[in-house]
């Protein structure tokens, strides 16, 4: 009897080995993974409140008394057609010109009218019934983990920056733009994006491209939003992702920036190829004026100075990003 039970479950044996073998390596591998952390850096704020606009009510010319009322200044309606009761005789060539001109300005303003409900923008910033138009803009880096001092002038900026102004963040603008310029012999990955969009629309298109390049760190180390500024640990007690230090000359490790930036005058950035697209828009973030900044965020992973990104790391988590 257990000589036939042993020949039943031998055969089994062998295939049951391997499978738990297969099931223990790729469970170790999948915790590796989960334990394994990305740092990341935070700066940034702003706020897309509505800009104050000072009403200005349309001008009237009133006649002197007994001259027969007043001319509100054209449009269609009783008060423009009364004066010209008995001019000349009747409703004459002049009444049916002056009426014909009435009703195609009345024709002329409805049709902007319904162009800037569908989105039309005059050109000065605004759309939809004198709603301003807003351009978001972003723009990410891959660096070669050898840029180190990049790492070190974002971390400094994210402890000493005031972002809690135009000001301080048009600095933070600058100074990060001007990092990454420094640096053109490292630049190994970009990409950019921009779109227009009203100002109702912005923030939560703002808010969302945010959150999904903050979804891609385990912990934000460093963050200095509004000017709360809140710190993990300093920069040397940051563990490395996967518990390895990297060393600055290894291939195949890198470093991602990203710019995010929502601004009231008309920003678009180029399609990126090559380096001198990535200079070219680097240059137009930095330009923005701080009076039609309406926000800011720059992210960079990984924050820890022992900490890089992976090749892989890069493929999985920025697919959009060219090589240049």
């Amino acid at each position: 009897m257990y000589k036939k039970l042993f020949a039943w479950i031998k055969p089994l044996v062998k295939p049951l080995l391997v499978f738990t073998l297969v099931v223990t390596l790729v469970l170790g591998q999948a915790g590796g993974a989960l334990a394994a952390s990305r740092s990341g850096g935070r700066i940034g704020g702003g706020s897309f409140r509505t800009p104050s606009r000072t009403y200005a009510p349309p001008s009237r010319t009133y006649a002197p008394p007994g001259s027969g009322g007043y001319y509100p200044g054209g449009g269609f309606g009783f008060p423009f057609i009364v004066p010209f009761f008995g001019v000349g005789g009747g409703f004459g060539g002049l009444f049916s010109i002056l009426l014909f001109i009435s009703v195609a300005s009345f024709l002329v303003r409805s049709f902007r009218r319904t162009n800037d409900v569908d989105g039309y923008s005059d050109g000065y910033g605004t759309s939809g019934y004198g709603t301003p138009t807003v351009s978001i803009a972003q723009l990410q880096v891959g660096l070669l983990a050898g840029a180190r001092s990049l790492q070190a002038d974002l971390n400094r900026l994210a402890t000493t920056a005031n972002t809690g102004s135009s000001e301080g963040l048009t600095q933070v603008l600058q100074e990060t733009t001007l990092s990454l310029l420094r640096h053109p012999e490292y630049w190994v990955y970009a990409g950019s994006a921009s779109q227009q969009t009203s100002l109702p629309a912005a923030e939560g298109l703002f808010n969302r491209l945010a959150l999904t390049e903050r979804s891609k760190f385990t912990s934000e180390s460093v963050s200095n939003v509004n000017n709360q500024l809140r710190q993990a640990a300093t920069g040397g007690e940051l563990p490395a992702a996967g518990g390895e230090l990297a060393t600055p000359d290894a291939p195949g490790e890198y470093i991602i920036a990203t710019i995010l930036v929502a601004t009231q005058s008309k920003l678009q950035l180029p399609e990126v190829n090559s380096t001198e697209d990535v200079r070219r828009a680097l240059s137009q973030i930095g330009a923005v004026p701080s009076d039609q900044l309406l926000a800011v965020e720059v992210l960079w992973a990984p924050q820890a100075e022992g900490d890089v990104l992976t090749s892989d790391d890069v493929i999985s988590e920025y697919p959009n990003l060219k090589v240049i």
